[in-house]
């Protein structure tokens, strides 16, 4: 067997222990401390492992796909609207009574904005059958932007109980109690991971630059669409389950490129699993840190990842 692959085989293994580890805190942490209870353990506790097992390798992996593609270590899932979309989206939804219909009403109205603002993108950027990258990239912040304009506007009409669960949504919440809906997300979560690798030599290609890519024999259009589907795919769905829970698809694709270097064969599945278990830990810090309050997810996630970038860029200078 190659060294390389003792290497991988064994960093895969310790962030499979890692993982381990993480789940087995977040079971036994609570406002109610350690319980043998199995109404807390398996109803309250354990669909928010698995969400943040799915939501956390969702974005962490499409974080991975994104930069891939564009070659570009700020790009992550947010920057190219898609979140923005699904949250325009969720606030029409919650508008206009869907959450008080069925539990899938929300997530299907964030989808649908996902899905509108990544049809817009393709739309902006696609020029005489060629995807354009950076049409991509400028169509994405722009689109951005408007969302978040479109935001604003609609909690500037919206009712006050509406106004509480726009603002709480976007702000992002592992407490979701439809199974069905976390079941779904795990499952499409490990096939956005196999999608991916059936990628991944076209993820190193591109690393090397587009026209590169093309002598080394890949069908680059092709592939470039197919990225940025999956990628868009994986965010779409996590946010929509989760709401928008930032810096995972930021932080987690740089942490696992500085311990496990470049080669997407072992980053996109190092990136999965660390952004599984950086989740997981984030939930179980924002269930804890004010019980029995409990702070939105996507707080802890902000303050880690800004926090870890300023400690990149005080270590670099």
């Amino acid at each position: 067997m190659p060294k390389k692959t003792v290497v991988w085989t064994g960093q895969l293994l310790l962030l499979v222990l890692g993982l381990a580890v993480a789940v087995l805190i977040s079971l036994n942490i609570g406002p109610s401390g350690f319980t043998t209870d199995r109404s807390i353990l398996f109803d309250l506790r354990l669909p928010r492992i698995l969400l943040g097992f799915a939501v956390g390798g969702s974005l962490s992996l499409a974080g991975v796909l994104l930069q891939g593609l564009f070659r570009n270590p700020l790009v992550e899932p947010y920057t190219l609207g898609i979140s923005g979309g699904a949250a325009v989206g969720v606030a029409v939804g919650i508008m206009l009574g869907f959450a008080r219909r069925t539990v899938w009403s929300l997530p299907f109205s964030g989808f649908i904005g996902a899905g509108l603002v990544v049809f817009l993108l393709y739309f902006l950027s696609f020029r005489r059958r060629e995807l354009k990258i950076q049409s991509l990239l400028l169509s994405g912040v722009m689109l951005s932007f408007i969302c978040s304009s479109l935001m604003m506007l609609l909690m500037a009409l919206s009712r006050t109980e509406d106004l509480h669960g726009i603002v709480y949504w976007t702000m992002g919440s592992l407490d979701e109690a439809n199974r069905l809906l976390v079941y779904g997300a795990v499952v499409f979560s490990l096939l956005g991971l196999l999608a991916a690798y059936l990628l991944v030599f076209e993820l190193n290609a591109f690393s090397l630059g587009e026209e590169e890519a093309l002598h080394l024999g890949i069908r680059t259009e092709r592939s470039k669409r197919l990225i940025f589907a999956l990628a868009s795919l994986l965010t779409g769905l996590a946010v929509s389950a989760a709401g928008i829970i930032g810096f995972v698809g930021l932080l987690v694709p740089h942490f696992t490129r500085l311990f496990f270097g470049s080669d997407h064969r072992i980053v996109l599945g190092g990136a999965f699993l660390s952004g599984a278990i950086f989740l997981i830990l984030c939930d179980t810090l924002a269930r804890v840190v004010i019980a029995p309050l409990e702070l939105p997810v996507g707080v802890i996630t902000g303050i880690a990842g800004g926090s870890f970038f300023v400690y990149l860029l005080l270590r670099k200078s």
